[in-house]
């Protein structure tokens, strides 16, 4: 969601059933207790699947993991996005559970926490957009709401129409700035930046940037992620809108990359520390830096492998990666070739030859990703999520074709070699995260008994063996729906479902 996506796509009439009834179940956002330890849990549905499956881990801790250099304009490394990073790197160098005698809790909401960041004092700040969007501030010990705002929405009509699920925007990626204030690029075209209260109960809107005069009728923004000099940059879906925004003085400059599917932007994008921007389209990966006046400007760009196909489990025919930057000076994203390939390319912007390697991954005809990759050093970790077409795609038993693969970069930076592959593990689309801390993938699967159950899952990094499963909840509102999880400041690991917010910790 690469990428974190918002919360499915079109629903089909059993998809918008269970959406609609999960919001009857919490009254919405508005019947949320605040500061409250009474607050709800999500309902689950009763069955027999085991809660535990496997061994609990050893902390096997990744040494010689070049450091994610810290976004002078972001909150720390781990806490600032629904990718952890200005690189998108989804790696952590905090511990996450280790399956020792562990706790599940929920929060029921009737919206999902797709994107969750960390403050300061490690509250949870997440948008749960949905039927009644919002801006949360949550207590990760207790669940508990602590305060929110609402958001810009697109209404329940618009939510149930068909395509209405393929948009990512209107807040689905924000990021949490180095003064732990979240900017969120809404559905209406503005950029808001919101502060917490002193009394850490809500916040107030600090900024309003009003872009609409640089949208089309229609469009919504996608993303929006700062650049190492403070200048904001924002996407849109439609015909490749790329723009700058300098949060001094207003002043906003766009460019668009070409019409229809040739620049249609469905991910967030990458920035690094100095200056540089990677974005995906469905048919190229770009590097742009700004020019003289702080437009967006290309600095190279590249023609990624694509079959044409618009492949089940897939929202469009293109890549379904954000960028990840690596260290070395790479960039990695997933193609659509078919069998899909973990492409990897020099970001210098004179390389002499861009490509570093191209790894055909999963079977043909049954393999794609719509989710970024995970990076740590020159380790790569992508997963399979072919087949998942929304919430319908879980029921009764159903799951989606399994697969997960580690691609490493050859030492000399000339080619690529696949590590292993692990074609047991179902993981339908969730944002996966890595722990340097524990030697743990945290994935979340779904399993094949009728009550559906959903379950916490870790994976070792350096074999991609399974290593535990804990139950987290049975049905659909278990289902994560391209949400990510997040590995807290307090060693647990959280994540949105369709019923709101679930959370996995040691005992």
């Amino acid at each position: 969601m690469g990428s974190a996506r918002t919360f499915g796509r079109r629903p089909g009439t059993l998809g918008a059933t269970l959406l609609a009834g999960a919001v009857a179940v919490s009254g919405g956002c508005a019947a949320v207790a605040i500061g409250t330890a009474a607050a709800a849990p999500i309902p689950a549905l009763p069955g027999g699947a085991p809660d535990f499956l496997g061994t609990p881990a050893v902390a096997q801790p990744i040494p010689g993991v070049p450091a994610v250099p810290q976004h002078p304009g972001l909150a720390p490394n781990g806490d600032s996005g629904i990718h952890g990073d200005g690189w998108m790197s989804d790696t952590y160098t905090r511990p996450g559970p280790l399956g020792h005698n562990t706790r599940v809790d929920s929060l029921l909401l009737g919206d999902e926490c797709g994107s969750l960041t960390f403050d300061h004092a490690g509250r949870i700040v997440a948008t749960c957009p949905g039927l009644h969007p919002g801006l949360f501030l949550i207590d990760p010990a207790t669940m508990t709401v602590l305060g929110s705002t609402p958001l810009p929405g697109r209404g329940t009509a618009e939510l149930l129409k068909p395509g209405a699920f393929s948009s990512f925007g209107g807040g689905a990626y924000f990021y949490l700035d180095n003064q732990d204030r979240a900017v969120v690029g809404a559905n209406d075209g503005h950029v808001r930046v919101y502060a917490e209260t002193p009394a850490a109960d809500g916040f107030t809107l600090e900024h309003d940037y009003d872009l609409t005069g640089s949208l089309r009728a229609g469009e919504s923004l996608n993303s929006v992620l700062p650049d190492s000099t403070g200048r904001l940059w924002f996407v849109a879906r439609t015909d490749g809108l790329v723009g700058t925004l300098d949060p001094e003085t207003g002043a906003v400059q766009v460019i668009r990359l070409g019409d229809g599917a040739e620049g249609e932007i469905e991910n967030s994008f990458a920035v690094g520390v100095e200056g540089d921007v990677y974005i995906a389209t469905n048919r190229e990966l770009l590097r742009f830096d700004a020019g003289p006046g702080g437009e967006p400007a290309i600095t190279w760009r590249v023609t990624y492998a694509n079959s044409g196909q618009h492949k089940p489990g897939q929202v469009d025919d293109g890549t379904g990666t954000t960028p990840t930057v690596l260290p070395g000076g790479y960039v990695a994203i997933t193609d659509n070739a078919d069998p899909m390939n973990v492409v990897v390319y020099r970001t210098a912007p004179d390389a002499a030859r861009r490509e570093v390697c191209s790894v055909p991954v999963f079977a043909k005809s049954a393999g794609n990703t719509e989710n970024s990759l995970i990076g740590a050093g020159n380790s790569l970790i992508v997963e399979n999520n072919y087949g998942y077409s929304g919430p319908d795609a879980t029921l009764g038993g159903k799951t989606t074709t399994p697969g997960f693969a580690r691609i490493d970069i050859d030492p000399d930076g000339n080619g690529c070699h696949r590590v292993w592959s692990n074609d047991v593990v179902a993981a339908p689309s969730v944002v996966a995260k890595l722990s340097l801390a524990t030697g743990l993938i945290y994935t979340y699967t779904k399993g094949s008994e009728v009550t559906d159950p959903w379950y916490w899952t870790a994976l070792d990094f350096r074999t991609g063996n399974l290593v535990w499963q804990r139950k987290s909840g049975s049905g659909p509102l278990y289902n994560n729906n391209y949400a990510g999880i997040a590995l807290g400041p307090d060693g647990a690991a959280y994540l949105g479902v369709l019923g709101g917010l679930i959370s996995l910790r040691d005992n």
